[in-house]
């Protein structure tokens, strides 16, 4: 008897019902696995960053679209690794909202999975970024590294925070579609050509990913306060010139209001709609 490999992509219906299912799973994880799954995610995240980072050095030699289209398939890498490799990222986990509309997810197990995966997270992305610090990649190039992780830092720091928020919507809008196409794929190869295309186009767009900034912002942090005066000297910069990179802004004008356009756009602009559309009881 020859045995079958069924590789065929599933229906969209198909992947609303596997959503839920992927949902429930998730919100029932035990805290341990959850919590340390979510670390590995946010350092999963940091390493797409820092492959932006390096990638993107220098780039002011190219016309600005094709420097954006280099970050955002560099940081591709990033939602690779945590959908194949296996990690819980707050963002894509805002479609978990799918399961609690349709009864199966209560409201404490939705909160409990977004506050434990958003821990988690920060702990990874925040850790990645001290590890990369001592590294001192930010000295490579002449310094250039370091200055373009200032350069990011900075700008993201300056954000107004309706336009933060809107950044964020659009963001995961991109991110959970990408985790959406991926609960169609019977391959590997299918998650990974599922996940480029939306990833690649939120990164180009410089739209804000609140995970990604619990990494891009430390670092820039890191290397404004500690990066000493030598790479200074370097760069024919001083900390002054980075005014808006300060923590009070990385938490209130930052991550604060992306992560609520972060929910926005997960749960709401994918998660709803598609629950909406597929999984509501029609009478």
């Amino acid at each position: 008897m020859i045995n079958h490999i069924h590789i065929d992509s599933l229906l969209p219906i198909e992947m609303a019902q596997k959503a839920e299912e992927v949902g429930l799973r998730k919100a029932n994880l035990d805290f341990l696995t959850l919590f340390f799954l979510s670390i590995l995610a946010g350092a999963f995240i940091g390493l797409g960053a820092i492959f932006s980072t390096t990638v993107t050095t220098g780039g002011s030699v190219l016309p600005y679209g094709i420097n954006r289209l280099l970050a955002g398939l560099s940081f591709c890498l990033g939602l690779i690794l945590v959908i194949v490799g296996g990690a819980e990222l707050f963002t894509g986990n805002t479609l978990i909202i799918m399961g609690f509309m349709s009864g199966k997810v209560p409201i404490r197990k939705l909160l409990r999975n977004w506050v434990i995966v958003y821990l988690g997270n920060f702990v990874g992305s925040v850790l990645t970024a001290i590890t990369m610090f001592f590294t001192k990649q930010y000295t490579f190039a002449s310094g250039n590294v370091g200055l373009n992780i200032l350069n990011i830092a900075e700008s993201k720091s300056s954000l107004d925070f309706l336009q933060a928020i809107v950044l964020g919507v659009i963001c995961n809008a991109l991110v959970c579609l990408a985790v959406w196409l991926t609960f169609s794929a019977g391959t590997t190869t299918d998650k990974i050509l599922a996940i480029i295309f939306p990833i690649t186009a939120f990164v180009a767009a410089g739209t804000e990913h609140s995970v990604a900034n619990m990494y891009f912002i430390p670092i820039g942090l890191m290397v404004k306060y500690y990066g000493g005066v030598e790479f200074f000297d370097k760069i024919g910069k001083t900390a002054l010139d980075f005014p808006n990179l300060t923590l009070s802004n990385f938490f209130l004008d930052n991550l604060l209001p992306v992560t609520i356009g972060n929910i926005i756009g997960g749960a709401v602009m994918v998660g709803l709609i598609y629950w909406f559309v597929y999984l509501r009881k029609k009478h």
